[in-house]
């Protein structure tokens, strides 16, 4: 990787999370405004989600013509879920819009062309596994905020959370054996998007024997970079290693907080970070409460 590519990557990483973190804080014109600056000069790097959010910003800023032009880079990008865009909240204020109708039509014709190619069964059977891959896990995490993980219905949530990761992982891996990677020319973003949390659930042995194949389709735009980065993190840490991204974390006995599992050669990480599409790490651990310093490097002799 070039000094030039790296530095693009790790600002368009950066740009990208400060208009996340503005959007969050309701700053929308602030936010566009850092999509603005994220996308400039970057070919390359956004994704359709990230033009999609940008739209979404610029929406509720009230800026109209941003926010459409956005939307139709989106739609270039491959962003092909058109029920979420038709009932999304922060779209509302362009439904009125003339433009509305004739961007909706769009999109659905571009989806109509790209699902023509599609495992339309097996696109239809992932999204299905997606559903129940994430539904046990939201209600995990409702009974945990009021109960305490302790609690003996969280335990049995866990319990259930087990059953349904192997009762997916069985059928998932045979999608694999018998079609290779799932990838998004083959069943969508969602479908694909289910293969990888199915085999991040699974057992350490099953996620190792498929990350070659996962190595692949991510080389070959199949796979997103950022997953196969969060599947590499968790097999390097369950084998007692340093991890490279920095996605990992544990939670110290003694203190009963998160702290990051260790990570090789950390002055690098957030370059490594952006390389496949993360964000900067203490931004990523905000949301485990948690403040990140960067190491000093020793300067070079």
């Amino acid at each position: 990787m070039t000094s030039h590519l790296a530095q693009a990557q790790t600002a368009f990483a950066a740009y990208n999370q400060q208009a996340t973190d503005a959007y969050q804080r309701k700053h929308y014109a602030e936010s566009g405004k850092l999509y603005d600056q994220a996308f400039a000069d970057r070919k390359g790097l956004p994704t359709a989600t990230h033009y999609y959010n940008a739209a979404c910003s610029w929406a509720l800023a009230g800026n109209k013509d941003k926010a459409f032009r956005y939307l139709d880079q989106a739609t270039a990008a491959g962003w092909d879920n058109v029920p979420h865009l038709k009932q999304d909240a922060d779209l509302g204020a362009l439904r009125t819009d003339k433009r509305w109708q004739p961007m909706v039509a769009k999109l659905e014709a571009t989806r109509a062309q790209a699902e023509a190619k599609y495992n339309l069964p097996l696109k239809q059977e992932l999204e299905a596994i997606y559903a129940t891959d994430q539904a046990i896990r939201l209600k995990i995490d409702s009974v945990e905020k009021k109960l305490g993980m302790q609690a003996a219905q969280s335990q049995a949530l866990l319990d259930e959370m087990d059953a349904v990761d192997e009762r997916n992982t069985a059928r998932v891996t045979a999608i694999i054996d018998q079609y290779g990677w799932p990838g998004q020319s083959m069943v969508g973003r969602l479908g694909s998007t289910a293969a990888f949390l199915v085999i991040q659930h699974a057992r350490p042995s099953v996620q190792r024997k498929y990350l070659p194949i996962m190595r692949e389709a991510a080389a070959k735009g199949e796979l997103a970079k950022s997953s196969l980065a969060l599947l590499e993190d968790r097999i390097l840490v369950e084998q007692g290693k340093p991890q490279l991204y920095g996605s990992q974390l544990r939670s110290n006995a003694a203190t009963g907080k998160y702290e990051l599992e260790p990570i090789e050669d950390e002055a690098r990480v957030d370059e490594r970070r952006a390389a496949v599409g993360l964000g900067p790490l203490r931004e990523y651990v905000k949301h485990f409460g948690l403040t990140y310093t960067p190491p000093v490097t020793a300067p070079k002799r």
